[in-house]
């Protein structure tokens, strides 16, 4: 038996790239699995896929951006399979622009498939846990959310996108804190794999190509959803509140904001003082890491 014998997952975005290889790889590891995309053709593909390698899956087209719609997804996996363990939350577009040159419509289609597409589904999944564990269930949890390198030190072009998987990380953070009182578990990941939305810019698409040497396949999506199957399963429960990172064969945890040095007048500083302090605490602090393409 697989590591997620039995566990009960709704994977947005499965359709294709990473949701789909989550998909496989989940049902590979015995879960029943809740295709959610709108494109119910790439869905269907994918519950034909996992049923041919003799897995279990359905096709969802709920969308994860309207509230009640999304309902849906939660309902289906608990008519379905009679229960729901799992929220993975990968459905994502991209809207690259310089921030100057970017439009309302393009900020507006970031935040509602990437920050409300995070909320969505898991509010409805939350609300079912939430109500089992009141009536004394014995409730084992996830909520697996996708942030990126771009939310955790940003990304020059993508200020819609790195705003909203910050936002989705430190919401991970807050779930993990509240939820835990439930039998719930959040962690979140930031993913580097091959994908339509990765390999968009062809230099990406040369640089993440499948070596035809029969070599390691470092940027394949599924190197990536082996951490998020663990995380998933029932082995993971005591681990909560924490933003992984995963590629290749690399998986490392993100040292998140943290208070760093400081100094204390112990009175009001004049502004003319404060850039003397400033420039002490800056000398002291770990340099952030470079925004990506600065």
């Amino acid at each position: 038996m697989g590591i997620c014998q039995d566990r009960v997952v709704i994977i947005t975005g499965a359709g294709g790239g990473l949701g789909a290889a989550h998909a496989k790889v989940f049902a590979a590891e015995g879960a029943k699995v809740i295709v959610n995309d709108i494109n119910q053709d790439a869905a269907q593909k994918v519950v034909d896929e996992i049923a041919a390698a003799g897995g279990t899956a359905v096709v969802n087209t709920s969308d994860i951006t309207n509230y009640d719609d999304s309902l849906n997804a939660v309902k289906q996996a608990i008519d379905t399979f009679g229960d729901l363990h799992v929220v993975l939350n990968n459905a994502g577009i991209n809207r690259d622009r310089m921030f100057a040159s970017m439009t309302e419509a393009d900020w507006d289609a970031i935040m509602a498939v990437h920050l409300k597409g995070h909320f969505c589904i898991t509010s409805h999944a939350v609300h079912y846990w939430r109500g089992q564990s009141k009536e004394g269930k014995a409730v084992d949890a996830r909520i697996i959310n996708t942030t990126s390198g771009a939310g955790l030190q940003g990304s020059v072009g993508q200020s819609n996108y790195a705003a909203a998987k910050a936002g989705i990380a430190a919401l991970t953070l807050n779930q993990a804190a509240e939820l835990a009182r439930y039998g719930i578990t959040a962690n979140a990941i930031a993913p580097a794999a091959r994908t339509g939305m990765t390999t968009a810019v062809e230099s990406m698409a040369q640089r993440m190509a499948k070596p035809d040497d029969g070599s390691f396949d470092y940027w394949a999506p599924e190197n990536v959803s082996s951490l998020l199957a663990w995380l998933g399963s029932a082995e993971s429960a005591s681990v909560t509140g924490r933003v992984f990172e995963a590629e290749g064969g690399k998986i490392s945890v993100a040292d998140g904001w943290r208070k760093g040095p400081e100094v204390d007048k112990g009175a009001r500083w004049e502004p003319a003082e404060v850039g003397q302090a400033v420039e002490k605490i800056l000398a002291e602090a770990v340099p952030a890491q470079k925004v990506y393409g600065s």
